[in-house]
């Protein structure tokens, strides 16, 4: 601790260069943060099935192979289930792909006493959408991001599913009321969506009827879920379609990595962003060195043997790295509660915060080890005798 004024008048030798050297690494590491969180929550999904009041069940194989709808009676029989429904993917958008719209076709009554108190929608707006056949309940965020209103007609264009009628892809809804959830965290995984009748949509399709995409279990008894699941997949072993059944939250997340490997991606933007860091940081601690060659040299004269030559430029870098570190896992850390919002059925955890510090430190050794040596194998004459 006695060198620590040393080393820290050293970092700060030149002032701008090492807070923008420290905003570099600052950054980096909140980034880091960010996106090594978000990638372990992929990795290790930790909710577990014990303890989850609500399942889903899909096909065993893949969550794009459909299964029988008649599966529904079955999986309603199943002691401990105490509600089922069940639900397609309609892939549909709005004019243009950009502007994506989550369409559900829903049985209406199983799949609001499913999800039993957790929308808030107008009585007299779900009993139109129970009478009207072409109706929708679009989520509020929704019907403003497009200024649609009760009563509008909303054409959707589906990636997927062609009309018996005349080959189109094209669907049309009518606006019979909103709803908006009462857990503000669900606010934003539910913006997008728009309920829509499953009959209309079975009976509409040209292909792929009487199946479904997944159903989705609520539990009478949370602890017992482990239990419920295993036997929801023992009706359907050795079946043509066998089924995987799993707690809700796991779903979603299995959902989101079909469209790639999200752990790959964003660790490869962590190499890259931590490759550029690395020859960033590695020259201004090189530059550093190079200009006190001097100052170090009469250190040596003074009594400093190179062992504490060595460690005095290697603290520096570590002081500069980990205390950057420290600042950018911090606010990464700070943003996790809006990650989670944006990213729901993810469960992030702090713990994949902790190998950014051994990352920072091992960040000091690469960059700070070369110059270190460098100014370990100073000859004192010749050092003294550098102008620059």
């Amino acid at each position: 601790m006695k060198y620590l004024p040393l080393i820290w008048a050293t970092l700060w030798r030149k002032k701008t260069r090492t807070i923008f050297t420290l905003l570099s690494v600052v950054v980096a590491f909140l980034l880091f943060g960010m996106l090594e969180t978000v990638a372990h929550a992929f990795a290790h999904p930790s909710s577990g099935i014990t303890g989850a009041d609500k399942l889903v069940t899909t096909n065993k194989y893949s969550i794009t192979l459909a299964l029988p709808f008649s599966d529904a009676q079955q999986i309603r029989s199943v002691p401990g289930v105490s509600e089922v429904t069940w639900m397609s993917w309609f892939g549909g958008y709005y004019q243009e792909s950009k502007n994506f719209v989550f369409a559900l076709p829903i049985d209406t009554d199983s799949y609001f006493n499913l999800h039993r108190g957790e929308f808030i929608v107008d009585e007299g707006q779900l009993q139109a959408f129970r009478n009207t056949r072409t109706g929708a309940l679009l989520n509020s965020a929704l019907m403003k991001k497009f200024g649609w209103k009760v009563g509008d007609k909303v054409p959707l264009h589906s990636t997927i599913w062609t009309q018996k009628s005349d080959g189109s892809l094209d669907w049309t809804f009518d606006v019979v009321g909103s709803f908006s959830v009462k857990d503000p965290t669900q606010a934003s995984a539910q913006s997008l969506t728009l309920l829509f009748h499953y009959e209309l949509f079975d009976e509409g399709r040209s292909f792929g009827k009487g199946n479904v995409s997944w159903f989705e279990e609520r539990v009478s008894d949370p602890s017992q879920a482990l239990a419920i699941s295993n036997r929801i997949d023992a009706l359907f072993a050795n079946s043509p379609n066998e089924t995987k059944t799993q707690p809700a939250n796991d779903f979603q997340m299995a959902f989101i990595k079909q469209f790639g490997d999200i752990g790959f991606v964003l660790r490869a933007i962590l190499g890259a962003v931590f490759f550029t860091l690395l020859f960033l940081t590695g020259n201004t601690m090189m530059q550093s060195v190079r200009e006190r060659i001097p100052e170090l040299a009469v250190l040596k004269t003074l009594g400093f043997g190179d062992g504490k030559v060595l460690g005095l430029v290697l603290a520096e870098s570590l002081l500069l790295c980990v205390m950057a570190a420290f600042i950018g896992l911090a606010l990464s850390y700070a943003t996790l509660p809006i990650i989670k919002q944006g990213l729901q059925g993810l469960e992030l955890s702090p713990k994949a915060l902790i190998p950014g510090i051994g990352a920072a430190v091992l960040l000091a050794l690469i960059v700070g080890l070369p110059p270190a040596l460098r100014a370990m194998r100073l000859n004192i004459v010749d050092a003294l005798a550098d102008k620059r």
